[in-house]
């Protein structure tokens, strides 16, 4: 039934709408989290595009819907809904096992039960593109180290290619026009130009990238139409015979470029000098050999036509076309992600000075912060997006040194740990061995329950006279000069009580003051 079709397209619209709000709310703070969220609102966005074109494909169909309507509304009424129902059952009974789907859960996060719409954003990115943070360009930089032209110079660094893959005019770029038209240089111009469309896209899902793409095409369309294509430009050079005068790049001063040897040379004496020797005799030869012969010949030298166009010509035209609009993408691309490049940048150069330990050290951590991550992640689905504050105590605290807690409930530092004496252990046997760690601690412990359980277990009742004391042999000592000090000695038989004496005339007393006496020699 269209109608029925209609509802659910309509419906499917809503959830989608509802999913995206969702994941709008959330506020990732890991960079794979949002590429992860950007990425399911892209599909997204295309879903509900292609079911809205659906959706305006049934409204369009006027004549059949007013054809169901009108089935419906005359006749049984119950006839078409009897029709729809022994459809359905009999769908079932061909396939009784299939799966109901829940639409519920359909477009639900993946840590909520639902499936995964973003793909496998691990997958996207190679390890030194950090989930799109920087530029992998070392494959590339290796196909540059290549190409013909660039052989005979000296070699171009990693961290100089990411300062000049985007300048293909000289002095900065080595490759002439003539090593350009080569099948390797064709490619590799190609491979860097996919590889940028390529990044830009899996970093920036949710931008309107054809868009983009289709004003770098019409602003190339318009600057071959006008010959002003940095390095392709034909009129210049056949005005001035092969030569062109000016400043060739910023900061270089007025010179002379010769269009045939691809070299730049400082004044018209030296340019002139030049004119003569076979080098620059043998490019204007391949360059004219290029160039139809006979009566349609187009002189490249001088810059004047004697006849139409031939195909070869235009061939080779179109042949200059394709590799300079290639070219022109990657100036445009390279443009538009300045902050990635410069970010590359910076990383490279802090790599370069850095040891192979402290490499290893950085992977290290980076590797056990995306475990931490993924640990939260699983145990607390929510902490994708920002996280619960009650579960942040149940967050795994990376803690080699096993050092103690701060009120954040992350590890103080190291030198506050040394400063407090926090490794040096204290023992108590009274507190059943018990160890404590610093000297605050340890004095602490005195006035705590467990020290002061374990005095009264060995029958010591005043605990504020054995302070420092942690031997249970010492303590005892201690509490049985306490006692016949105090002249309150235990009884081993008959319980507690104070011992009597006897003098020789029958006087009873304390067997304290009797020996007292006795040492007096009064008895």
């Amino acid at each position: 039934m269209l109608y029925e079709e209609l509802r659910a397209t309509l419906e499917d619209i809503e959830r989608l709408e509802a999913a995206i709000s969702e994941r709008v709310l959330d506020e990732p703070k890991h960079m794979r989290n949002r590429l992860t969220v950007q990425h399911e609102i892209s599909t997204f966005l295309s879903r509900i595009q292609s079911q809205s074109e659906r959706a305006l494909k049934i409204y369009a169909e006027q004549e059949a819907r007013t054809q169901e309507v009108q089935s419906i509304s005359t006749g049984d009424p119950f006839e078409e809904f009897h029709k729809q129902l022994a459809s359905i059952k009999d769908f079932h009974k061909r396939y009784p096992n299939e799966p109901v789907e829940n639409l519920e859960r359909a477009y639900k996060k993946g840590e909520d039960g639902g499936p995964g719409f973003a793909g496998d954003v691990d997958g996207m990115f190679t390890g030194e593109e950090a989930f799109g943070r920087f530029f992998d360009l070392t494959m590339l930089h290796e196909e540059y180290l290549n190409l013909p032209g660039v052989k005979g110079v000296r070699k171009v660094t990693y961290l100089q290619y990411l300062d000049v893959f985007d300048h293909f005019t000289p002095p900065q770029c080595p490759v002439g026009k003539q090593d350009k038209m080569t099948e390797q240089y064709f490619s590799y111009v190609g491979s860097l130009a996919q590889y940028l469309e390529s990044f830009i896209r899996r970093t920036k899902p949710l931008e309107d990238l054809d868009r983009l793409f289709r004003s770098f095409d019409e602003e190339f369309d318009n600057l071959w139409e006008e010959d002003k294509v940095p390095g392709w430009q034909v009129e210049a050079a056949q005005a001035n015979g092969g030569a062109s005068k000016g400043p060739v790049t910023e900061g270089t001063g007025e010179g002379v470029w010769c269009a045939d040897c691809e070299k730049e040379f400082k004044n018209d004496n030296v340019y002139k000098a030049h004119l003569t020797g076979k080098k620059h005799i043998k490019n204007v030869e391949a360059r004219q050999q290029r160039a139809p012969s006979g009566g349609d010949d187009v002189e490249m030298t001088n810059g004047t036509s004697n006849g139409p166009t031939s195909t070869a010509a235009s061939l080779h035209r179109l042949k200059e076309r394709a590799v300079a609009e290639r070219e022109h993408r990657i100036r445009k691309l390279a443009s538009t992600m300045k902050t990635e490049r410069s970010d590359t940048r910076v990383n490279v150069e802090r790599k370069a000075g850095m040891t192979d330990r402290e490499r290893q050290q950085e992977l290290a951590a980076l590797y056990a912060e995306d475990e931490s991550m993924m640990m939260n992640t699983s145990a607390n689905p929510a902490n994708g997006g920002g996280g619960d504050d009650d579960d942040d105590a149940d967050e795994k605290v990376y803690n080699p040194l096993k050092l103690p807690l701060a009120w954040d409930g992350k590890p103080i530092p190291f030198w506050l740990y040394k400063l407090h004496g926090l490794g040096v252990e204290f023992p108590c046997e009274i507190c059943g061995n018990y160890v404590y760690m610093g000297r605050r601690a340890f004095d602490k412990h005195f006035s705590e329950a467990r020290h002061i359980y374990g005095l009264k277990c060995l029958g010591i009742t005043n605990t504020s006279l054995f302070r420092e004391i942690t031997g249970i042999g010492e303590a005892e000592r201690l509490w049985e000069k306490v006692r016949r000090d105090r002249g309150v000695v235990e009884e081993k038989k008959g319980g507690e009580g104070v011992e009597e004496m006897e003098d020789g005339e029958g006087n009873v007393m304390p067997k304290r003051v009797y020996e007292d006496l006795r040492k007096a020699g009064l008895l």
